[in-house]
């Protein structure tokens, strides 16, 4: 028999890993991890004719994708495009940032099977005999070192050509040069120090659920089970 079985520790965990794999997947498709040098638009003869003022932009480059400022010829507003710059994986700017897109994937994928597995932990607590939390806590820490091997490579890939034409002439592997760090990098961080929080606090999930005053009403025959 199933028995729904809901503590504020199990409902914790589940919603951090569900936040944890959203902003890790948030975070990989942004084109905001590095904020290149500030750019003037090129369109100065439309800004003279219509009295406008040219305001600098800051283009955004990411792992696969970049954010870049068009101007329309025959109109004085811009647009910002943003979108990926490389048609298929061999494009991507540096070897580096393949082998970081490739471990940031794999862990993003697990952390989006923990994530989905955890909406069902309300009814099942063992898979083979085996408690589904700490299996879920074990996949959360792999994932978690895929997350550190992915954002250690990441800086190697500064001294890309790429990266050298938004971030100038100074950036090397490791050297930032004129460019500053975005908020999908720090999110990136932020994402992988929680996958570790999550891991951990599996095995609270894991102690709530399995508790004795839970036996208690399990024996009671009781189905729903919530305990504050």
């Amino acid at each position: 028999m199933c028995h729904v079985i809901v503590t504020c520790r199990s409902m914790l965990w589940t919603l951090l890993s569900i936040v944890v794999a959203f902003a890790e997947l948030i975070a990989f498709m942004s084109a905001d991890w590095l904020i290149g040098t500030a750019k003037s638009s090129s369109n100065a003869d439309t800004d003279n004719r219509t009295g406008g003022s040219q305001q600098p932009y800051h283009p955004t480059l990411g792992i696969y994708a970049r954010c870049t400022r068009i101007s329309h010829i025959h109109h004085s507003n811009r647009d910002t495009l943003c979108g990926p710059y490389a048609e298929n994986f061999n494009e991507i700017a540096s070897g580096f940032w393949q082998a970081t897109a490739i471990f940031l994937a794999v862990g993003i994928f697990i952390l989006c099977t923990v994530a989905f597995i955890s909406v069902f932990t309300m009814c099942v607590q063992s898979i083979m005999k085996k408690s589904i939390f700490n299996v879920c806590g074990l996949l959360q820490g792999i994932a978690g070192l895929f997350l550190i091997l992915g954002l250690i490579l990441y800086p190697a890939g500064w001294g890309s050509q790429k990266a050298i034409n938004y971030c100038g002439h100074y950036a090397s592997a490791y050297k930032l040069g004129e460019c500053s760090l975005g908020w999908a990098f720090y999110t990136a961080i932020g994402g992988t120090v929680l996958t570790f929080i999550c891991a951990v606090f599996s095995a609270q999930a894991e102690i709530a659920t399995s508790s004795d005053k839970v036996q208690e009403e399990i024996e009671e025959g009781k189905n729903l089970i919530c305990l504050l």
